[in-house]
């Protein structure tokens, strides 16, 4: 880690931050005490090997008899998990030797029709289960890892997948077989066509044309023979070598085969190199990370349908999709290349700074105030008809948008088949059905949105009907379940409401779907189920908080885990019905952890003056002794205040389930009893608020956040007596980014700020989560200088914390590194940096976290104090 800027502090004039021995300073061994004792709440403890609170109950299943449950546990100072089984009319769980697991149920697997047998995969190998008897036969045993067992139509076969390739075994004969053989290579039969020389040689050589000739009847004999004799493996189908194969299904008939392929040339950007300096060998060691976003040429995925009975291979048209000739990102693309083409060469002289700190981004660069923005983002995502005839920077847009394969379903009775696809502007999604004797594919949903598609909830599968497909779409503004029928199209929303329905599950019988749904409070995440043929909704648990759950074998029990605001995930059992009552199974919380009296957190909502609503929040507030021992600072005596921001842009934390953020719930605690009023608000972007909630920062990251955060610190002051002049800011990853954000954008906000590994130019972040909210920069650069903090850096007023891990490979350090170049060239003085050599985004070391948060601890008592005093 490095070290250290001084604070802007009233007692003592801040000095410059230029030169690097004065921004970058090991400091490992500064280990200071915290000026105040705590009692027993320490930091050392709060930061020290998670495992002192109590390790849960992980990766839970039912026993095959529903008599008993199985889970996980990792062992104290180890990372290895041992395996536990719990019988459910006992209290004790027993640990399950390693020579005995093989013998042990298994997670997941596929059950038959008839429920005689389970087939399932442990270590990479295949088992089979009599559910009747119990016996277990071993499928498999070799090095290769096997997959997706599952019994095909029938049920007296199995097949699984051996990377792209799938095998069946017959559960009678105990024959192995090969369905389908895909070779990437040109099919022999086939020629190229023929140039000058070859027709040449052919017209005029005989020879040629002889062994041409005996080379085409030996193929033809030895693939009639290979027909005709049924002991022998199926006929390959030649892919060609243009291609690499992406995915495959096979149909639970045994006789389809979708395929999923991608060009074998096409780029998926420019891998970043990353230096690891703290090595066994005592060298520089390089590692290749991920691309930066954008820097992929686009190439998209396609999809083949095998016959395997007739041996004939379709192409599937995807250019069929309903608006798949549309280009979404036209008038984008349009004002790139006009920007491009007026700005002409690069200009030498000094770059044009920012209109002011709250503009939304620099000069030629970007809308110059928060309505031009609001237009430019108005006219962006507009569609259109039509292509573009020029993208980027002089580039051809293809005629057709380019798609990538989410997943493909099939039908129990192997007949139909359903693929959902996503386009790679992120704007669309579509569920189809394959029409197999047709090859074509037949659209029964598509889901448009003009900032992104959901990359969550959009699970979908077959009833047991194998006539109606299920799936999740946020078309009503929230996530729901819809229904559709593969013979006549038509469709039905099951649920409705402002509640995000997640994770839903077919019953056996037909009858239900299950789910979990946040549906009687933002922050309560309970089990219901809604009747297939009635549409009624009935919620089955009531434990609120974070409730996940698996039905038992026979769905006549639910095994939940199940979390509050003080407690991590334990085990309950209760039956599959309304109005019954959930057991705990488990008790897994330490005495130590469970001793200390924490500051639990308040839920609740905080008007928006920006008219987005309620924005709900955890508050820790200290207690009356612990103001009257804090005491109030500064002239106005008002309260001292942190506002913890929460990472992962799209996430949730102001639930009432125990949190991701288990160090920083602890940490709360400690500011709580050294007077300190804690916000931690699920600004909008956030996880569980619905659709517009969650696009609110399409293409400008960090400003609706940002007046959220403005609004709790009104409400802090109005609600909480706290004093405006004296709350820090904190957070890591998206939580740090948007720190960097308050702190350039709005510089009065926030008397200091700690920014852990954060985003500070979203150039350097990757595809998949950038290309979506802010499109790419070619196409769509406006956004990215509006959402980029190190186009605001000029706006730095107050002490500054960044922490940043070196083996980063998520949050590049590279970020770091160039803003802090930025803000020497700046002459930015009141800003620290620390580093971490050995830790990668999420740190793993016991040491680092506390050396992170004494860092942290210290700005807060420092800055909002002297903050208090000015």
């Amino acid at each position: 880690m490095i070290s250290r800027a001084p604070f802007r502090l009233a007692a003592a004039p801040p000095v410059p931050v230029i030169a690097v021995a004065a921004v970058l300073a090991i400091a490992s061994g500064a280990r200071a005490a915290l000026a105040e004792p705590v009692g027993e709440v320490t930091l050392e403890q709060i930061m020290a090997d998670p495992d002192w609170i109590g390790n849960p109950p992980e990766k839970a299943y039912w026993a095959d008899d529903g008599r008993s449950v199985y889970y996980q546990r990792k062992q104290q100072g180890k990372e290895e998990r041992d395996l536990f089984r719990l019988r459910l009319a006992e209290r004790a769980p027993r640990l399950v030797p390693y020579a005995e697991r093989g013998a042990a149920d298994a997670p997941d697997g596929k059950v038959s029709l008839d429920r005689r047998w389970r087939v399932y995969s442990r270590q990479g190998d295949i088992y089979l289960k009599d559910l009747r008897g119990g016996a277990i036969r071993q499928v498999t045993r070799t090095a290769e890892e096997k997959t997706e067992p599952r019994f095909m139509t029938g049920g007296r076969r199995i097949s699984f997948r051996i990377k792209n390739a799938y095998f069946i075994y017959d559960l009678d004969t105990g024959l192995f077989s090969q369905p389908a053989d895909l070779r990437l290579d040109k099919d022999p039969a086939r020629e190229d066509p023929p140039d000058f020389l070859r027709r040449q040689e052919q017209r005029l050589f005989q020879v040629i044309r002889e062994k041409k000739e005996k080379e085409r009847a030996k193929r033809e004999q030895s693939e009639a023979e290979q027909r005709a004799d049924a002991t022998r493996p199926p006929l390959p189908f030649y892919l060609g070598d243009k291609v690499k194969i992406e995915d495959v299904s096979l149909s639970p008939a045994g006789d389809w085969l979708v395929v999923v392929t991608r060009p074998k040339d096409a780029k998926e950007g420019k891998k970043v190199s990353m230096p690891n300096y703290v090595t066994e060998s005592g060298y520089v060691e390089f590692r290749e990370i991920r691309s930066l976003v954008g820097t992929g040429d686009g190439t998209g995925q396609s999809l083949l349908l095998v016959d395997l009975r007739r041996h004939r291979c379709h192409d599937l048209d995807l250019s069929e999709l309903p608006g798949i000739k549309e280009d979404p990102l036209k008038g984008l693309r349009q004002a790139a290349a006009e920007r491009t083409k007026a700005a002409g060469p690069a200009r030498h002289g000094k770059e044009a700074a920012p209109a002011s700190s709250a503009g939304a981004g620099p000069s030629g660069c970007g809308p110059q105030d928060e309505t031009e923005a609001a237009a430019g983002m108005a006219e962006g995502t507009e569609g259109s008809a039509g292509m573009a005839a020029d993208g980027e920077a002089g580039k051809k847009v293809p005629e057709t948008r380019s798609v990538h394969v989410e997943g493909i379903r099939w039908s129990d009775d192997g007949r139909h088949a359903a693929v959902e696809l996503r386009a790679l502007d992120n704007k669309d999604r579509w569920i189809a059905t394959v029409d197999l004797d047709g090859s074509r594919l037949v659209t029964r949903h598509r889901l448009s949105d003009g900032a992104w598609v959901n990359w969550n909830n959009n699970d979908f599968g077959w009833l047991r009907d194998n006539e109606t497909l299920y799936y999740l779409s946020e078309e009503s503004g929230f996530s729901h379940l819809y229904l559709a029928s593969a013979r006549d199209g038509r469709a039905r929303q099951l649920t409705s409401g402002r509640y995000e329905v997640t994770k839903p599950v077919a019953s056996r019988d037909g009858r239900y779907l299950y789910y979990t749904a946040n549906a009687g409070h933002p922050g309560n995440y309970d089990v219901w189920r809604v009747a297939l043929d009635t549409g009624k909704a009935e919620q089955l648990t009531r434990l609120g908080g974070l409730t996940a759950f698996q039905l038992s074998l026979d769905e006549s029990e639910l095994l939940l885990a199940h979390s509050s605001l003080a407690r991590h995930d334990e085990l309950y059992v209760q039956a599959s019905r309304p109005g019954a009552e959930a057991r705990q199974i488990t008790d897994t919380v330490s005495a130590a952890f469970r001793n200390i009296d924490w500051t639990v957190p308040e839920i609740l909502p905080i008007p928006s003056t920006h008219g987005a609503g309620a924005i709900y929040s955890r508050v820790y507030t200290p207690s009356g002794e612990a103001d009257r021992v804090a005491g109030r600072g500064g002239s106005g005596g008002g309260r001292a205040a942190v506002v913890f921001i929460h990472g992962a842009g799209y996430l949730q934390d102001a639930h009432y389930g125990w949190s991701y953020y288990f160090h920083e719930f602890m940490f709360h605690t400690l500011l709580a009893r050294h007077g300190y009023v804690v916000l931690d608000m699920d600004y909008r972007a956030s996880q569980g608020y619905g659709r517009d909630w969650r696009t609110a920062i399409y293409r400008q990251m960090g400003h609706p956040e940002l007046e959220d955060l403005a609004d709790g610190v009104g409400w802090l002051a109005e609600k909480r007596g706290v004093d405006p002049r004296r709350v820090g800011v904190y957070g890591g990853s998206y939580g740090g980014f948007l720190t960097l954000m308050a702190l350039f954008r709005r510089p009065d906000l926030f008397a200091a700020g700690a920014a852990l590994r954060p985003v500070t130019d979203w150039s350097h972040y990757n595809h998949e989560y950038t290309g979506a909210i802010l499109n790419t920069p070619e196409v769509d650069p406006a956004a990215y200088a509006t959402s980029s903090p190190i186009e605001y850096a000029e706006g730095l007023r107050k002490p500054l914390l960044m922490c940043a891990g070196m083996q980063d490979d998520n949050v590049l350090f590279q970020d770091d590194v160039r803003l802090v170049q930025r803000l020497i060239e700046l002459e930015k003085e009141d800003f620290e940096m620390a580093f971490y050599p050995v830790e990668s985004h999420g740190f793993k070391e016991a040491a680092s976290w506390l050396d992170e948060y004494r860092r942290i601890y210290r700005l807060f008592r420092r800055a909002l104090k002297a903050a208090g005093s000015e």
